[in-house]
């Protein structure tokens, strides 16, 4: 089984690599090639994923290539994960939302749009690719940002073998195992929503029901990312809730912290990795690596120490260091293995992606794209029914799914009308005037990647 990596030069390559390798055998996964356009990062951080996967797995087929067509030529999966106009495209992005006090984070706020109209056709162009020289069967899972509107873009153009894959959910319900002491695979959840918009409305630990214990529980709120919220918020919706809703229901909350940082989330990987990329580029990554990933080891752990922090004035205290050979936390490789290895073994099992609704959600589209519950296995992957959901949650959702909808007809057809009614609809921008202003800004910011709009 070949497995290809668009986007395989990013920060989080290793990450990527040691997950794969540590199921390669398992999996029958004999050939991993990660693909990037950009030389110098691909040389990096792709020579180290190599060299980790190479120690874990080394009978595995690792190769580093610029070539898109090469890298998806009879490849069985695809994992993308791109960042089209780099690190200080996305700190751009942002900062043009919040000079007008509009939340810029870039998936879930308004600088997820602009984003979107440079990922898109991106992607596009590499699903073309995959369309013609990857396996009849292929499956491709997107975790490229903003993961909502990009997964319902590419399924309204067609490419129904794109799969919305985000680590959130999955990370919660790791954080849950750890709280009460179990493996990760004894916590399941049923969830529902969009991506990074999504509820869980059951948590079970070896089939038994234990979501108003953790709503109740304190510890919850300090070692899990329920720490974003209030205990009276999650009592409310009788219901936990995915961390960056945090920016719906603390919206000025988090505008404020914002705009008194130092520093925009963007701006601060954008400088992390700028950093981390010189003094690496100094180095020699096959005669030096234990000295490389002492230099990854700080600047990433910085990184993950920032994580939301500037947002919510709550910082992780965990000290992160990367391990090689340790327990595989997962993330977003995990989801897309999770998948693989339900296709393979003929058994089903549950795992939360981004799929569309098919009826799952009473009050959606057939054709919305959701995060949700589903059932995977040989014969496909399947929402599970959730029915009626509270009218509140609801609301949201729609407003934004809204959102999504005319966010993929707007980036289809470079149309700038959607584009505003987009904007408009979204609930943290919730403005005409301001919706008009993003776009003409965002358009003219994006105008090396996407030209044509009218």
């Amino acid at each position: 089984m070949k497995i290809t990596v668009i986007g395989g030069g990013g920060v989080r390559s290793m990450f990527l690599a040691k997950s794969i390798a540590q199921k390669a055998e398992k999996l029958r996964i004999d050939e991993l090639c990660f693909m990037d356009n950009d030389p110098k990062k691909l040389y990096i951080y792709g020579k180290m994923a190599k060299r980790v996967a190479s120690m874990i797995c080394p009978k595995m087929n690792f190769s580093l290539t610029l070539d898109a067509k090469e890298a998806v030529l009879n490849a069985d999966y695809v994992i993308t994960t791109i960042r089209a106009g780099g690190d200080a495209m996305r700190a751009k992005d942002e900062r043009i939302a919040l000079d007008k006090g509009v939340l810029g984070q870039e998936t879930t706020g308004a600088a997820g749009f602009s984003f979107a109209m440079r990922s898109v056709p991106a992607l596009a162009e590499y699903c073309e690719l995959i369309k013609k020289y990857s396996n009849s069967n292929v499956k491709v899972f997107n975790f490229t940002n903003p993961a909502g509107v990009v997964s319902q873009t590419l399924r309204d153009m067609g490419y129904d073998f794109t799969y919305g894959i985000c680590d959130a959910p999955s990370g919660m319900l790791r954080s849950f195992a750890m709280l009460y002491g179990v493996s990760p695979e004894s916590v399941t959840a049923q969830v529902y929503g969009l991506n990074h918009l999504s509820y869980f409305k059951s948590v079970k630990l070896n089939g038994r029901e234990i979501l108003p214990e953790l709503i109740e529980n304190d510890e919850a709120y300090k070692k899990t990312d329920m720490r974003y919220f209030e205990k009276s918020l999650l009592m409310d919706r009788k219901c936990i809730l995915n961390e960056y809703l945090y920016y719906f229901y603390y919206r000025e909350q988090a505008v404020s912290n914002i705009l008194n940082a130092d520093k925009t989330r963007g701006e601060q990987i954008c400088e992390i990795n700028e950093k981390m990329t010189a003094e690496l580029s100094e180095m020699d990554v096959e005669n030096d690596f234990e000295g490389c990933l002492s230099v990854f080891n700080k600047w990433y752990g910085m990184r993950e120490a920032s994580y939301m922090a500037s947002e919510t004035g709550v910082k992780r205290a965990q000290p992160w260091e990367f391990d090689i050979f340790g327990e595989d936390e997962g993330g977003y490789a995990g989801v897309a293995l999770k998948f693989i290895e339900n296709a393979q073994s003929g058994k089903t099992g549950e795992m939360i992606i981004c799929v569309p609704n098919g009826g799952a959600i009473e009050g959606l589209r057939d054709d919305d794209v959701v995060e949700i519950t589903c059932d995977v296995g040989e014969s496909g992957c399947v929402p599970h029914r959730i029915g009626a959901v509270d009218e509140q949650n609801l609301e949201l959702i729609r407003r934004v799914k809204i959102y999504e909808r005319l966010a993929s007809k707007a980036i289809i057809n470079k149309d700038k009308s959607a584009a505003i009614q987009a904007l408009t609809l979204h609930p943290l921008v919730n403005s005409y005037s301001l919706a008009k202003t993003l776009v003409n800004e965002y358009i003219e910011h994006n105008k090396k990647y996407s030209q044509g709009w009218k």
